[in-house]
């Protein structure tokens, strides 16, 4: 039922914003009298670069964005198909690389003050389910989170088949995704929700269920209230990255909490590579390409010879819970909560 829920309400959040897909299909690419300066082949060898970098750094079970992927993979295509005039870098600064540094930050921050704030209301509450009412609370903003991704990541898949239209000749330059592709892409996003739905919930819930309710309640809301707000404004974020630093900042907002910064700086690294690495292998990947029909060729036999030696290395070699680095599960484990001592506990009961 939790499943079935969070796919209507990503089916929903698609069609409440086309912000985030007009940054994508009109503002990263520069845009001129006669359209896109990019081909369709050159937007196929930045997915290629995207898809594989995120099977790759999957594979490794490293820290990753799909997002970024997608990004560095259409940049690096870009700049090599048709020039680095071809890139509005400006708007990569202020709706990309600003927005993955700071929408982390202030979704902490707001956790962190959040949970901060819950548990000085409720200090005072007696009973084993003293902050109980704060799980009721989570069903409210679970939904939200799921209804917030809808509106940001399934705007890049429409954005990227609004600039695959647009470069084609397909239709106008500077025009929004037509309604056939936001309700496909909305469909799309529910029903990988919907059949994908336990690896969700296992990356979710492994993540926020070391935590007091109050805690996941407020990192859910945290979470959901900046990826909102960064939709509206058509800023792309990566929603798993605003979520481990809600996970974060809800975690110190809790006595007695540490951070272990090993594994904080482990994500930032991964983050910060992801987006010139995938912009490396789409360049690559549109080097091949523009030899002609023979490079595209190769480069599709490729990508899908790399994605099935990767799916073939998965099986042999599993990752899952015990050997992967999940971001949200990571940032989970990199905050470190301290156990209060048995006079600790009688002063807080005396108080």
């Amino acid at each position: 039922m939790a499943v079935a829920i969070a796919a209507v309400l990503n089916l929903v959040g698609a069609f409440l914003s086309t912000e985030v897909a007009k940054t994508v299909s009109g503002g990263i690419i520069r845009e001129g009298d006669g359209g896109v300066q990019i081909t369709p082949t050159m937007i196929f060898a930045g997915l290629m670069g995207a898809i594989v970098w995120n099977l790759v750094t999957w594979l490794r079970g490293l820290p990753s964005s799909s997002s970024h992927a997608l990004f560095g993979g259409l940049i690096g295509a870009a700049v090599v198909g048709a020039g680095l005039g071809s890139v509005d870098f400006g708007v990569v600064l202020s709706k990309v690389i600003l927005p993955a540094l700071l929408a982390p930050a202030i979704a902490g921050l707001i956790a962190y003050t959040t949970t901060k704030l819950a548990y000085s209301i409720t200090r005072r509450s007696s009973g084993p389910n003293e902050r109980g009412g704060f799980r009721y609370g989570q069903i409210f903003t679970s939904s939200l989170v799921a209804l917030a991704h809808g509106t940001n990541d399934a705007q890049k898949t429409m954005g990227i088949i609004t600039l695959t239209l647009i470069a084609g000749g397909f239709q106008a330059a500077g025009s929004g995704p037509e309604f056939w592709v936001i309700a496909v892409c909305a469909v799309a996003i529910a029903l990988g929700t919907y059949m994908g739905g336990w690896r969700i919930i296992r990356t979710m819930g492994s993540g926020l269920t070391e935590v007091k309710p109050a805690q996941g309640f407020s990192a859910e809301a945290s979470t959901a209230a900046t990826i909102l707000a960064s939709s509206h404004l058509g800023f792309a974020l990566s929603t798993t990255q605003v979520a481990s630093g809600s996970v974060i900042g809800s975690g110190l907002g809790r006595r007695g909490a540490s951070v272990r910064w090993n594994t904080v700086g482990k994500i930032a690294l991964g983050w910060l590579l992801t987006l010139p690495s995938a912009a490396i292998v789409g360049a690559v990947a549109a080097l091949i390409a523009s030899t002609g029909t023979v490079g595209f060729v190769i480069d599709a036999v490729v990508g899908v010879a790399v994605i099935v030696w990767i799916f073939w290395r998965s099986r042999r070699n599993a990752v899952d819970a015990r050997n992967a680095i999940v971001e949200v599960d990571a940032a989970g484990f990199a905050v470190r909560g301290r156990k209060a001592t048995k006079a600790a506990r009688k002063a807080r009961e005396a108080a």
